[in-house]
């Protein structure tokens, strides 16, 4: 069941304040024991327990909003393995998961990653595909009793804007759209902060924002691009733990959770209203937020 309208994500908005979102979902399912090489959603199935109790926990350290384990679940990408042609019952029971792990008074957002696909002509994708796409997810993550929708680490321009079309077509529950700017202040097409703000803003969006990228210097340029770019809309920012380095057989992630919270709570100063974590961070970052935004 989706929270009440005085809980949702627009009236939140508006009452004015700070929104904490959650942190990263793979790196955890890792430390968590998940094997390597296997697809985040596939514990939707295999080990649904640790799925809500990773909801649980950011709920537990101060998110306001947990997303679903959705991130690759589009029919685009689900094409090998135990979950082809599953697009509709992997969103349905991440989206439960979810809300059972966040209890009744916090916000469930549907994750929409990217297709994995270039697009026409670099690669495979159209317009008719990714809109049929995103339709498909975006409708089982409704049916799920999602709160809203995050369209989250695109970057091209073209799938932004897809993307939109195809959950719009199919739901009117709010909806965030997220670029990853992982060239530094661009995104892997070239694509600027200003310029993703300009193409998604115009077509009735909640928040758009950031998400994921390169390091926290990084992505403070970015942050101050998107602010002057967004006007009166909300905007959104989730950055790595900054850049992750090989240590022993491991990934680790350069900054703690005071170091991630010191970043953003410089973002909430020059006026974002929705913040977390992206890539390599846990609920400890999360709780390193709420602490140093007062919570």
């Amino acid at each position: 069941m989706s929270t009440t309208e005085s809980r949702s994500f627009n009236a939140l908005l508006a009452a004015g304040g700070t929104l904490i979102a959650d942190g990263a979902t793979g790196t955890n399912y890792q430390s968590m024991g998940m094997e390597p090489g296997l697809a985040p959603e596939e514990w939707l199935f295999q080990a649904p327990e640790k799925v809500v109790e990773l909801h649980r926990a950011f709920v537990d350290a101060g998110s306001d909003i947990v997303l679903t384990c959705t991130f690759g679940a589009t029919p685009l990408r689900l094409t090998e393995g135990s979950l082809v042609g599953r697009t509709r019952d992997v969103n349905i029971l991440a989206a439960e998961l979810a809300r059972e792990g966040a209890g009744p008074d916090r916000l469930v957002a549907g994750s929409l990653g990217p297709t994995g696909q270039l697009i026409e002509p670099y690669g495979l994708l159209n317009r008719e595909d990714a809109v049929a796409a995103y339709a498909e997810q975006a409708s089982a993550l409704a049916d799920g009793g999602v709160d809203l929708l995050v369209i989250e680490t695109i970057f091209a321009v073209e799938e932004a804007v897809w993307a939109v079309e195809g959950v719009q077509s199919v739901t009117d529950l709010p909806l965030v759209v997220s670029f990853s700017f992982d060239m530094g202040t661009r995104t892997m097409m070239g694509l600027s902060p200003t310029d993703a703000v300009a193409a998604v803003v115009p077509l009735g969006v909640s928040a758009v924002g950031t998400n994921c990228g390169r390091s926290l210097a990084d992505s403070d340029l970015v942050v101050t691009e998107i602010l002057e770019a967004a006007g009166d809309t909300p905007v959104w920012v989730k950055p790595n733990a900054g850049v992750p380095k090989i240590v022993g057989a491991e990934v680790v992630y350069e900054a703690g959770p005071e170091m991630l919270a010191e970043h953003v709570v410089g973002y909430v100063a020059q006026g974002v209203r929705i913040v977390g974590g992206c890539c390599g961070s846990t609920p400890a970052h999360v709780a390193a937020i709420a602490l140093a935004l007062g919570r």
